[in-house]
Order: structure tokens, then sequence, then C-alpha cells
């Protein structure tokens, strides 16, 4: 007995030495699929507008800042006090900055790397709360093959680090409930992510509170557990008070009590979105996966008694219901539902292939989708052909989705499982030929080329006093302001009118469009430069 017993141990032992070296592997092949994914092409386009060129504004202010200001822990934006977002994913760009200088590349660099370790995180999640190693594989891959998890993930926004945060704060919650030790991870992940996106941080801090009061109550009664959410919280916490310390009541109205005050939200949030305005994004960008949601929903709903389901249930009901009744909707808020919703389409899809012994064939409904999908992206595949000159990379990213489609229906109709495989190569390699070429950032076709725009202001050499440049351009472009180094500050007509006549001592600096400099026929007027179909101008210096 003793002899089999040493045996027994010894197969048990080496089985998990295998298990962990297993584990280990696949750490490695998902960073590097994820890195080379969300890095490939990273600053070859200019930064966008609202979330990019602020942020790269506020990074470049502390990392221009004196040395031994405070500029770090009160940033600016434009001179100006910025309340919007405490200065986390700032510091971190500011760091870049300072080793290789000012660029796209350097401003995306950090939130694209902090994404990418999201992947390999979410497989670790994964195995913590499934049986099945394939479970957490499938995840992983369906979240890093999601188009809005790889396009959010690359620019310069705070979202996908507080992704990153997230998912480090539920794998430390997860393995809380066998060591308590882990409850000091929480504390810190959850002060991370409140130190990149604020207030919003307790929307996705209530994601482990309710997760927590339906699966294991005990820790919620743990006086370890909240002193270790307080510790880590602390940093967060006196960031608020210093500015509360240093601004008083003007940072308690604007950074605290109404933050869509923030020129950041003011374009997006004026307008109140329908409550399933989330929905629908999800509808729009998470294709090929909702192929499987209705069998998805099916299986979670139905082990709803188990850790894994209750997990993916309030991971994701819960985060969409709140943001559902925020009045201001931004698309990148949903981006906290994307790794629970992968979990969730993980567990079906092992479900499935364990099953498959037992079945030939997989649902009508896939085949018919996949088949749904081949089509459309064939005919954006034509369509993107016909143009003069033809925009051959979409062509090809519409081809390679074609054709990905295409097989994966025909393997699923004759119920090979090799189908999932096709899916999760032809999306990820869809997903770098959109990163390789120019249209990752579509947003940039919206508008006017602010690069251009922004050299010829540059190269006019205001006074050093000039910072702030009216424009007929009907909204804010954060972009604009960043590359000139200047405050373009959107005007009507009659405003225009008012600041040319009436500006006192001031000289005033207009960027005008043809239209809006017919309409104003403004006097004694001197035309500084011109690209892109904009005027720099400015009054006429009196002759003496």
């Amino acid at each position: 007995m003793q002899q089999g017993s040493f045996i027994w141990g010894h197969r048990e032992k080496q089985h998990r030495a295998l298990d962990k070296w297993i584990d280990r592997v696949w750490l490695v092949v998902l960073l590097l699929a994820a890195v080379v994914l969300f890095s490939v092409n990273l600053g070859s386009l200019p930064l966008r507008d609202w979330d990019e060129g602020t942020v790269a504004h506020v990074a470049r202010e502390i990392w221009n800042a004196p040395i031994g200001s405070l500029r770090w822990l009160y940033p600016t934006l434009g001179g100006e006090p910025y309340y919007n977002k405490p200065p986390l994913m700032h510091w971190l760009i500011a760091g870049v900055y300072s080793i290789v200088g000012v660029n796209e590349w350097a401003t995306r660099l950090p939130g694209a790397i902090l994404t990418a370790v999201s992947v390999p995180l979410l497989y670790c999640i994964g195995r913590e709360i499934f049986r099945q190693r394939w479970a957490a594989i499938y995840s992983a891959l369906i979240y890093l093959t999601m188009l809005p998890v790889v396009r959010y993930g690359r620019l310069a926004m705070l979202d996908g680090a507080a992704v990153s945060f997230l998912l480090v704060m539920m794998l430390c919650l997860l393995r809380s409930r066998r060591d308590l030790r882990y409850c000091l991870g929480v504390g810190v992940s959850f002060g991370l992510i409140c130190l990149t996106q604020g207030f919003f941080g307790i929307f996705l801090g209530a994601i482990a509170i309710v997760f927590l009061f339906w699966d294991t109550p005990r820790l919620l009664n743990s006086y370890y557990f909240w002193t270790a959410i307080f510790i880590g919280i602390l940093p967060a916490i006196g960031w608020y008070i210093a500015q509360i310390w240093h601004y008083g009541y003007e940072f308690a109205k604007v950074g605290l009590l109404n933050p869509s005050l923030n020129r950041i939200e003011t374009f997006f949030a004026k307008d109140s979105q329908a409550p399933w305005y989330y929905i629908l994004e999800l509808l729009k960008w998470t294709w090929p996966w909702l192929v499987f949601l209705p069998q998805t929903v099916n299986l979670t709903w139905e082990n709803r008694n188990l850790s894994w389901s209750k997990l993916i249930l309030v991971w994701c009901g819960v985060y969409l219901l709140m943001i559902s009744l925020m009045d201001a909707k931004l698309p990148w808020y949903i981006f906290p539902i994307y790794p629970g919703l992968a979990l969730a389409l993980g567990a079906l899809l092992a479900e499935t292939e364990n099953s498959s012994f037992l079945s030939s064939s997989y649902p009508r409904s896939w085949v018919v989708s996949l088949s749904i999908l081949a089509v459309v992206a064939s005919a954006g595949s034509i369509y993107f052909s016909w143009g003069i000159p033809p925009k051959t990379d979409l062509q090809l990213i519409f081809a390679a989705v074609a054709l990905t489609m295409i097989l994966a229906a025909i393997l699923a109709e004759r119920g090979d499982g090799q189908f999932l495989r096709i899916l999760f190569w032809g999306s990820y390699i869809s997903l770098f030929l959109l990163m390789k070429s120019n249209y990752w950032v579509w947003e940039l076709s919206e508008a006017y080329p602010v690069k251009p725009v922004a050299a010829m202001i540059s190269r006019a050499k205001l006074p050093l006093n000039v910072k702030k440049i009216y424009t007929s351009f009907p909204y804010h472009r954060s972009s604009l302001d960043f590359y000139s180094d200047r405050t373009i500050i959107p005007a009507k007509i009659g405003e225009l009118q008012y600041y040319w006549y009436y500006n006192g001592k001031d000289q005033p600096y207009f960027l005008l469009n043809a239209s809006a400099l017919h309409n104003l026929q403004l006097e004694s007027m001197e035309i500084i430069d011109q690209a892109e179909g904009w005027k720099l101008v400015t009054k006429e210096t009196p002759r003496l």
C-alpha cells in the first residue's frame, strides 16, 4: 500500500508539473500573439480626436514641466487645470516620451502593451474558473480576436489599461476565496483602476462586490479583505485630496460633481442616447463570435449555480445595466464587458467540442450565420475593388474575412471541429491585415487631415502670448491642439465677428474655411498661411 501511494503521489506531482509547464507555454504564446497584434503599425497614423489628442497633450505638458514642478501631481491641458481623470496613464506616456521623444508610437505604446497583457490574464482567469483548459484557451483567443478590443487597446486611451487592471483584480478575487493574501492584489488593482478612470472605477469594483455577495459572501465579512481594499485605494484617495486642497471648490464642482463639464465629454455627452445603445454596439462590432451568442446565453443561464456562470452573469449583466442607465454614453465604455463575454463564449465552445463526439453536426444557425458573413465580406471586397484607384488594403482584408467564413461554414456543415481553428486563425490574420493598413483609425476620415493644418499653424511662428485661435469648424479637435501646441476654439459666425471687432487690444487669430471666410467678410484681413482648404488669418498691422 505504501509503495502504491508513493507511486501515485509521484505521478500526481508529475502531472501537476506538466500542467504548469503547459500553462506557461500558453501564456507565452498568447502574450507574443497579443503583442504582435497590438503593436504592429502602431505609430503610422495621427492621433485621433477626443481621447488620444487630450491624453497626449496632458502627457506632453507633464513631460515638458520644469524640474521640481508639481505638474505630475496637478496636470494641465493647454495650461489650464485638467480635472477629467487621474493621471496614471499620462505618467506612463510621459515616461515613454522622456525615453524616445514625442510621437504617435510613444503615445500609444503603454496602453497597447497593457492591453496585450490582458490576454494571458484572461487565460489565467479561465484556468481559475473552468475545469477544462480549452475553455480558458478559447476565451483568451476570442478576446484577442475581438475588433473593439484590438482597436481600443491600440489607441492612446485609458480603457485598455483599466480593463487590464480589472482582470488582475478579478484574478486575485477568485484566488482570494482560498488564500486571503490575494486580497491585497484586489485592493492594489482596484486602486490602479481608480487612478486610471477616477470614479468610473467604482462601476468596475461593483462587479467584484456583487459577485462575492452571490458566490462567496463570507469574504465580504472579512476584515482582511476591506483592509486590503483601503490600502490599495489610498493613492487614488490621496490624489483627489491633493486636488481639492490645491483647487478647492472648482475641482469639487467639475472633477467630482459633474465630470461631463470637461471638454473631452462635451461632444459625445450633449445628446442622451437610448438605453439599448450598448447592445447595438455589441451587435455591430463583435462578429463573428456573436454567431454563438444564443447558445452561450442558454448555457450560462442553465449553469447559474456554478461560480463561472455567476461571474459571467454579474460581469456582463450588472455592468451593462449600470452603463446603460448613465446619461452620457461613449462607445468605449462597453470595453470592460468584452472579457466577460469572451469567457462565456469560451465555455460554450469547449462544451461544444466535448459533445462533438456524441453529435456529428453543429447548430444550423451557425452554418447559416457564417455563410451570411461570408457573403457580406465578399460583397465588401468586390465593392472596394471598384474605386479609382481601388482600395487594395480593404479589398484584401474583406477577402481574408470572406475566405475565413466560407471555410468555417463548410467545415461546420460537415460537423468538423476544425472550423473553430479556421475562425481563430482567419480572424487573427484579418485583424493583423487591418492593423497593418491605414484604415484601423477610421475616425480620421471624418474631418480634415489635422497634421498639415497644425504644421501650417506652427510654421506661422505666432507670438508666444497667442495661445488661443478661433475656428469656424463646428467642434473642438483635441488632436489639432496637440499637434499645433495651441488651443483651437470652435466658434459660430456671430461669435467670430464679435471677437474680430470687439476683442479689445488682443490681436485676433482665426482658422477659417472658404465658406466662413466668405460669410464673415472681415475688414483689414491678412492671410498668414493656408493648408487643406483652411486659412490662418489675422488683422492687418496698421502702417505708420
